[in-house]
């Protein structure tokens, strides 16, 4: 897996750009689309998770998107599906501030939903024309919550992708 994310990011530069749209990459009319895959923790086990993202800007700068996860092998099954809404600053170059909201329904098999609401904000680092990588942090909060089920009602973590634009 590293070794496809260090190759995705060594090609991207090479990319043509995206003439004619002042927002560039995240310029009114674009597309993108997230690949996930990794490992993460839930009820204190260890779970692979793949998923994706598709989002498209309204505006230079706004996008709006959905995403889905599906989380395997550690315990009961997760699937997260989740609107959201992000502005990014693209008139700062090379380095791009970012803020975004959610609202996520978590499916958990032998257990009740959830939802929960989020922000997230934090850098996109251009690598290329048509990619980045973004470095930030997002803050969680479950919306009727059950400590004694779900053990934590508000999380705050880390948010690193990669990213292509078309």
């Amino acid at each position: 897996m590293f070794r496809l994310l260090l190759a995705m990011l060594l090609v991207s530069p090479a990319w043509p750009a995206y003439a004619g749209v002042s927002g560039g990459m995240f310029g009114e009319g674009r597309s993108q689309f997230t690949l996930v895959a990794g490992n993460a923790y839930a009820f204190e086990k260890s779970y692979f998770v793949i998923g994706g993202s598709a989002s498209y800007y309204l505006v230079d700068g706004l996008g709006v998107g959905v995403s889905l996860e599906n989380w395997s092998g550690g315990g009961p099954g997760i699937r997260k599906y989740a609107p959201f809404v992000q502005y990014v600053f693209y008139q700062v170059p090379r380095v791009q501030p970012y803020v975004g909201a959610f609202y996520r329904h978590t499916s958990i098999s032998g257990l009740p939903g959830i939802k929960s609401t989020g922000a997230r904000a934090g850098l996109l680092l251009a690598s290329g024309a048509n990619a980045y990588v973004s470095i930030g942090v997002v803050h969680e909060a479950y919306l009727d919550c059950q400590v004694s089920i779900y053990r934590v009602c508000r999380e705050t973590y880390p948010d690193i992708t990669v990213a292509f634009g078309f």
